[in-house]
């Protein structure tokens, strides 16, 4: 990642790995908005690779409140951890866009990992990038403000023209949905977001300017 801020993740080997496959090994799944491809603390028996759309991957805490570790694009892998542990879930997936996915029996996978070594080092590379991710995304968090965080989360809505909602945005920052508004009504007091809606109320030029301060 060249810069602390919003992360959809994408895995593009990975997804030319799945194409390559022979089909008899592989099924094909969809799911509409709003759609659990996975939840948390349920058992599965299958593999999902993201094939097209963008999901959410969040774990219900115990008082209720939801937090997102992350947003999941094309080419990335779910249930991997579950195959390898015999586990149940332990986070839920659910479908942001309408999503498909390769999916694949926990055995088959289980094989091609022990026989496979594309499939091994895809596997490793992917969970050392969820590592170094969540040290980024920790340190990112503490050292910058709340503001930087909301404006890289408006750059990822507008370019991926995909809506967030703004418990989903909370959810991601940590925060509850009172400070996210709060927030909100900082930059549109500043003239960086819009009055009505949450466009983004500045110039390419304009924007890259004000992050970079908050970098200063």
């Amino acid at each position: 990642m060249s810069h602390p801020g919003i992360m959809l993740r994408t895995n593009p080997d990975f997804s030319a790995y799945m194409a390559q496959l022979p089909g008899h090994r592989l099924l094909s799944r969809s799911w509409s908005p709003g759609e659990a491809i996975v939840r948390q603390g349920a058992g599965i028996q299958q593999v999902y690779v993201i094939r097209e759309g963008i999901t959410k991957c969040y774990m219900r805490e115990d008082n209720g409140k939801d937090y997102i570790f992350e947003f999941l694009g094309p080419g990335e892998i779910t249930g991997e951890l579950e195959a390898i542990r015999n586990a149940p879930c332990i986070c839920t997936i659910e479908a942001i866009t309408p999503v498909t996915a390769w999916t694949m029996p926990h055995s088959d996978f289980n094989a091609l990992l022990a026989s496979d070594a594309s499939l091994n080092r895809l596997v490793m590379g992917e969970l050392a990038t969820r590592l170094v991710q969540t040290c980024v995304r920790t340190s990112y968090q503490q050292v910058y403000p709340l503001e930087y965080g909301l404006l890289r989360f408006l750059m990822l809505q507008e370019a991926q023209q995909v809506f967030f909602s703004k418990q989903d945005m909370a959810a991601y920052l940590g925060i509850t949905v009172r400070s996210f508004n709060r927030t909100l009504q900082q930059l549109r007091a500043k003239k960086v977001i819009a009055v009505d809606g949450l466009q983004l109320d500045l110039t390419r030029n304009e924007l890259d300017a004000l992050l970079r301060r908050f970098g200063d």
